[in-house]
């Protein structure tokens, strides 16, 4: 188990059952890199994953 699953499976359980939209996702990214810059890359390739994940080509 890599050290990034505790986190995703704590949100999971504590968020499950809620249903979230986009625009409040983009939100939260945000706030969480003003709060910590340092993560600002691994942020954005995900957000970007995220945004392309239907897309053929990437």
């Amino acid at each position: 188990m890599y050290y990034t699953d505790r986190g995703i499976e704590e949100l999971e359980k504590r968020r499950g059952d809620e249903e979230v939209t986009l625009a409040w996702l983009a939100d939260r990214l945000q706030e969480f890199t003003d709060i910590h810059p340092e993560f600002e890359v691994a942020v954005e390739r995900l957000a970007t994953w995220l945004a392309r994940e239907d897309d053929p080509e990437d």
